[in-house]
């Protein structure tokens, strides 16, 4: 008979020790009120972002289908709407919210309270500062024209590196503050994500860089700052929640190492498969092409790592929204790893770039993966730092269902006509028209898609908001996900 499954902070026992030592509810709350303030601003203000990056990306979808759509403002434009939207959910929705998961995860990991927690404050105001002057820059028409990098180098850039080294210079204070020997494989992810991110971040937005070399230095920044920034923090938040939430220990130490350090050793040369075919060293693209095969090391090992962690134990699925989307995005992490190493080939490279299949595969990683991975951790730590359970059962799965569907439908679709639109961009006898049209129908799918989910990040801030403002003593008098019940029933032997 399983452990009952629970998302009641009043419930919670310290049933996975991944310090062994022993440490009591009252302590853990503690920890978990230590970084309440920098915790409960980041997510909030994380939301908002999410809210405003909804309507972006919704509009950006919606002028594919009709491409005359607010054209009368220079702002409203495609070539301005859409590289906000990315900038907002990357910097704005994802980046924030993985400041508050990390503040919240490394005293409970660390058996210390949160360190500096109001110097987190400013960090998280101040990259808020920078992000908001860089959007409204962008829109106006001031941007650095290169992807993932398209806020101002100038006035925006230098406040998201002070705001993030403030975050970061709280998590490592915290660090060194520990009062364990022992560091579970999280504080690994969670404590190299800023270095790593402040390397990076500096190192793409170097002013020298022209021509070539520019294009060779964007895409070194964009895939690291998803492979070294927005995967590192969620792996972290993964491994935490499975085997927290079950009551099991990880399945193998051994191998959370091997995905660490190979996806350390690996993953930073892999950008240059997104330039395969231009001007760049063939020695250089025969190096990312390597690197980018040989992820399937930590890929596998990560995976495999994870989902002997959780078998025999899915069934705790059905009790928490939290297990839910930490399992959903462990699977959509090791899909989308395997995906990216297929499309690095020159075989099918020559197929799905320059087309639709990139964005796909791009929302699988980012939103399948670090999205609702994020929302899983949302869905675990508020009620443990507001002391309150979420309302309503029926909004959670709400939100689920349209997030998770919408999404599914939204990868199938663009997956789909981009690769009628790389063959059609192929075949010698067909003008660039046919592809466009190839892809139309499957266009549209992708607005019905961006609609869908866009109800559900509604559903989700309502909820939130009313996680935040209703009284305790208005809730359920049981939460909606502790049930008294085994997950896994023994059968009984005539």
């Amino acid at each position: 008979m399983s452990t009952p499954v629970t998302s009641n902070p009043a419930q919670e026992e310290s049933t996975v020790d991944h310090s062994k030592i022993k440490v009591s509810p009252e302590e853990m709350e503690a920890y978990d009120q230590s970084g309440r303030k920098p915790v409960l601003l980041g997510f909030f203000i994380a939301v908002v972002w999410l809210l405003i990056g909804t309507v972006l990306g919704d509009l950006s979808s919606f002028k594919f289908d009709r491409p005359d759509l607010l054209t009368e403002q220079a702002y409203l434009t495609f070539g301005r709407i859409r590289p906000a939207h990315l900038n907002v959910m990357v910097y704005g929705w994802a980046s924030t919210a993985m400041f508050s998961v990390s503040l919240w995860l490394m005293p409970r990991l660390c058996r210390t309270p949160l360190r500096w927690g109001n110097l987190a404050v400013i960090g998280i105001l101040v990259w808020t500062v920078g992000l908001g002057v860089g959007i409204a820059l962008l829109l106006a028409g001031h941007g650095d024209g290169l992807e993932w990098l398209e806020l101002d180098r100038q006035w925006a850039d230098p406040l998201l590196v002070i705001g993030a080294a403030m975050v970061g210079a709280s998590v490592w204070k915290t660090l060194a503050a520990r009062n364990v020997h022992h560091l579970y494989v999280s504080i690994w992810y969670v404590a190299a994500s800023y270095p790593w991110f402040l390397i990076i971040f500096l190192a793409g937005n170097m002013p020298f860089y022209k021509g070539v070399e520019s294009a060779a230095v964007n895409w070194f920044y964009a895939h690291n700052a998803l492979g070294l920034w927005l995967t590192t923090i969620n792996l972290g938040l993964i491994y935490y929640l499975l085997p927290k939430i079950i009551g099991r220990p990880i399945y193998s130490y051994w191998l959370s190492l091997v995905g660490f350090w190979g996806l350390a050793l690996f993953y930073a040369l892999n950008g240059m498969h997104h330039l395969i075919g231009g001007p760049l060293p063939s020695w250089m693209i025969a190096t990312s092409i390597t690197a980018s095969i040989m992820m399937i090391v930590p890929v596998v090992a990560v995976g495999i790592n994870q989902h002997m962690t959780v078998v025999g134990r899915f069934g705790a699925m059905r009790y928490s929204p939290a297990l839910t989307l930490a399992v959903i995005a462990a699977m959509s992490y090791t899909a989308v790893s395997l995906q990216g190493i297929l499309t690095a080939l020159v075989s099918v490279n020559r197929i799905t770039h320059f087309t639709h299949w990139t964005i796909a595969h791009s929302h699988l990683g980012l939103y399948m993966f670090v999205t609702l991975s994020l929302f899983g951790g949302m869905y675990y730590i508020l009620p443990r730092v507001l002391k309150k359970e979420w309302p309503s059962r029926r909004l959670v799965r709400a939100h689920i269902l349209l997030v998770g569907g919408g999404m599914v439908l939204y990868i199938v679709a663009l997956g789909i006509g981009g690769v009628l639109q790389g063959l059609s961009l192929l075949a010698p006898g067909e003008g660039f028209e046919a592809s466009v049209s190839s892809a139309k129908p499957w266009l549209l799918l992708r607005s019905v898609s961006a609609v869908i989910i866009s109800a559900g990040h509604l559903v989700f801030a309502y909820h939130a908001y009313l996680l935040a403002f209703t009284s305790r003593n208005s809730l359920t008098r049981h939460p909606p996900f502790y049930e008294l019940k085994p997950v896994l029933v023994k059968k009984r032997v005539p």
